[in-house]
């Protein structure tokens, strides 16, 4: 696992078609994205009853974590469970793979399943599970477009149709309804290791400012609690 720097931001339509043209011709394509110009991701997002990644994040609190669920295009041949912290400016990401059994399970709420695993990660949730009274809250899905470069490990996405799922267990379900989140057409987000090349960083407009201070988490999970009148 390695600290990396990540920057969001959000972009209109125009800056984004600038943008993606400059990057094209400097950055290759993330291997996702072929043939397709982008792919579809779906996120599960874990909670506690108080909510606390939810308000740690709003509150800008400097060591954060989350825990997640994520499949790609819809498919659960690749299931990853995540733990997402945050220091600072900096983000760690500790992922492993995980059955679709064992994804139901989560989803299930079936904790105790994981009393005994020798996954380091899933031992670590399971015993935050018992402290904290984890549960799936909110299902995060957009469509992505990724773009890498070797020198700083950069990697540059752009996410689009930022949606909400009404229910988490329709985790697995392509056809489960979602509801459009967003007044701004695309999220940008900046990840690299400790260098950011500045002939990368010129291609960027004076334009795309402030910095995005709400992730997809929190903005998907506040349409949900005004949906049930909680904001």
């Amino acid at each position: 696992m390695t600290l990396r720097h990540e920057l969001k931001y959000q972009i209109n339509a125009l800056e984004y078609h600038v943008l993606k043209k400059k990057l094209a011709a400097i950055l290759k394509p993330d291997p996702h994205m072929l043939p397709h110009r982008s792919y579809n991701v779906r996120t599960l997002y874990f909670d506690d009853y108080e909510d606390s990644a939810y308000h740690n994040k709003q509150a800008g609190v400097f060591k954060r974590k989350k825990y997640r669920l994520r499949i790609y295009n819809h498919s659960d041949s690749v299931i990853k469970f995540e733990c997402k912290s945050k220091i600072g400016q900096y983000v760690l990401k500790n992922t492993t793979r995980v059955t679709r059994r064992e994804a139901d399970r989560l989803i299930a709420e079936d904790f105790d399943f994981f009393a005994r695993t020798d996954n380091r990660l899933l031992q670590e949730f399971y015993l935050e599970s018992k402290c904290k009274i984890m549960r799936p809250v909110t299902l995060v899905e957009y469509e992505r477009e990724a773009y890498v470069h070797p020198i700083g490990n950069v990697r540059i996405t752009f996410d689009t149709c930022l949606r909400s799922g009404l229910a988490v267990n329709t985790f697995f379900d392509k056809e489960a309804p979602t509801m459009s989140v967003l007044d701004f057409p695309v999220v940008l987000e900046v990840k690299y290791t400790e260098v950011f090349p500045e002939y990368i960083r010129g291609l960027f407009p004076d334009t795309i400012r402030p910095r995005l201070a709400l992730g997809k988490y929190v903005i998907c999970r506040n349409q949900q609690l005004s949906q049930k009148g909680m904001l």
